[in-house]
């Protein structure tokens, strides 16, 4: 009997941990599918400032319900209840909507930008050096020391990304350059915003500090649209909104959460680590979606970069793993 008891509770930790690498997998997917979605709206005609105001626009109202929950679970948390948020602070609205500018306004709009000029399998690539910007400002800005397997990931990870990049010049031409830089760029602003925003989010909570910033973003989209262009909103091609409602639910707010249930489940590491399977299905999605070429020299870039992540994310023996972040600026 004593037996058969200790083993329910090995099986039901199991099976959550499972429930949560399956979660965190199916969230870098969807979010992965983002690239894809964006390719074939190119292909019907619309733009990068049209395209992001509409994707917010439709993933508006899931942020607005997720801040009123977020907000009612912290008006009514019992006090020590450290996961439902702390009280806001004066100065913590502005410090939001400067994160929601930086983290997920700029940080889209040069992706979707930058995915004009590249392969969806290079912007998912460049992505994924996210984890390594952190490091880097971290180091330079914080004064935080970089140790001699951080620096074996960092250069795995650069090597393993200008591989694939090479491999887009030769078949796309000078455009890559200025697509890449744009990615790059977005993937810069996302690291910082992590950077900066860490403290805000601790304190906060990452759902109602996830939730708030979304909005910002997504005001910021929609009025960017409506001053550039307001006629691009109305005069899309009819597969151009349903492809930013679909980008807006099933490759925004759907894996936002999927994620966050992986990360409850396993921890951040983990869930990391899951993550990395971001740049493969990009690659396969858009080899079979986009008829992207699909070459030896991009699979092994994609595998260099995974390297690099990988040797950045697992635990050192004498040390617990650090929490660093892989998910890509989305």
């Amino acid at each position: 009997m004593a037996a058969h008891a200790d083993a329910v509770p090995d099986r039901a930790a199991r099976s959550r941990f499972l429930t949560g690498i399956a979660f965190a997998l199916a969230g870098s997917i969807l979010f992965s599918g983002k690239a894809i979605i964006v390719k074939l709206a190119y292909r019907h005609g619309a733009d990068a400032t049209s395209l992001i105001a509409l994707r917010m626009a439709f993933a508006l109202p899931f942020f607005v319900v997720a801040a009123m929950i977020a907000r009612s679970k912290a008006a009514g948390r019992a006090d020590g209840d450290a996961a439902a948020g702390s009280p806001w602070r004066p100065g913590d609205g502005w410090k939001v909507v400067l994160l929601g500018v930086l983290g997920y306004y700029a940080a889209s709009y040069l992706d979707f930008l930058g995915l004009k000029y590249i392969s969806a399998g290079l912007e998912r690539v460049i992505l994924y050096l996210n984890p390594t910007l952190v490091l880097m400002i971290s180091a330079f800005a914080l004064g935080k020391v970089i140790g001699r397997r951080q620096w074996q990931a960092l250069v795995l990870s650069y090597v393993g990304v200008m591989i694939v990049f090479w491999h887009d010049v030769r078949l796309s031409g000078s455009q890559v350059a200025l697509g890449g830089t744009l990615v790059f760029a977005s993937a810069l602003a996302y690291a910082v915003y992590l950077v900066i925003g860490g403290e805000l989010v601790a304190r906060l909570g990452s759902i109602r500090m996830t939730a708030y910033a979304s909005i910002v973003a997504c005001v910021c989209c929609i009025v960017q649209s409506l001053l550039l262009d307001p006629a691009g909103l109305v005069s899309q091609a009819p597969a151009v909104y349903w492809l930013s409602l679909l980008n807006a639910t099933a490759c925004t707010v759907l894996p936002v959460f999927l994620v966050m249930m992986g990360i409850e489940r396993v921890g951040s590491s983990n869930a990391a680590l899951a993550g990395t399977v971001g740049p493969v299905s990009t690659i396969a999605m858009a080899a079979v979606l986009l008829s992207e070429p699909l070459s030896g020299a991009q699979l092994l870039g994609t595998a260099v970069v995974l390297a690099g992540i990988f040797v950045l994310t697992r635990p050192a023996p004498s040390r617990p793993a650090a929490v660093v972040p892989v998910t890509p600026a989305e």
